[in-house]
């Protein structure tokens, strides 16, 4: 897609936003992971650690953010409960499908962030920086995830497949609330 250049202020302002609700969502299911598994086991520590890299992320985009005088997204309140419920609701299942949960979400951002990095092509390169320095981190997220068990979670493919639908969703939604 080819962007007018009174668009490039409006699209980069689009990606601050998304990128912003999307990594504060991703502490937000960290955080009700967590709030049911406790510290106390493997995955435990695992999801611990991959809930500080998106805590930097997540504190990148915020400033971003106020430097930029970007709107952020209305929903945050809503990505706020959704992701907290999320995380609960996987990690009540056991520590496979709060794995599961981590790689089909991390499939989709890779694919977001590669779409992003795309459209910056050599724009804005403290912005195209964060998201392949990123994205590089969500990748090692979706790959220790799957090292971890995910997709042995029994009905896993339905379960990717619901989480990575609603990420699209949120990332949609995002992009312009």
């Amino acid at each position: 897609m080819s962007w007018k250049p009174g668009d490039r202020r409006e699209s980069h302002d689009a990606m601050v936003r998304v990128d912003q609700a999307g990594e504060y969502g991703a502490t937000r299911i960290y955080a009700g992971q967590l709030a049911v598994m406790g510290d106390r086991t493997p995955t435990a520590r695992t999801i611990a650690g991959m809930a500080n890299q998106e805590e930097h992320h997540r504190a990148f985009f915020d400033a971003l953010i106020a430097r930029r005088g970007v709107r952020p997204t209305v929903l945050q309140p809503f990505w706020d409960v959704a992701g907290f419920g999320l995380g609960v609701v996987t990690a009540a299942l056991g520590p496979q499908a709060a794995m599961a949960c981590t790689a089909a979400i991390e499939t989709e951002i890779d694919l977001h962030y590669q779409q992003q990095l795309a459209q910056l092509g050599d724009e804005d390169p403290e912005l195209r920086d964060a998201v392949a320095r990123f994205r590089d981190e969500e990748i090692e997220h979706r790959d220790t995830a799957i090292a971890s068990g995910a997709e042995s979670t029994p009905g896993y493919p339905v379960l990717s497949a619901l989480i990575r639908a609603g990420c699209r969703f949120a990332i949609g939604v995002s992009k312009r609330i």
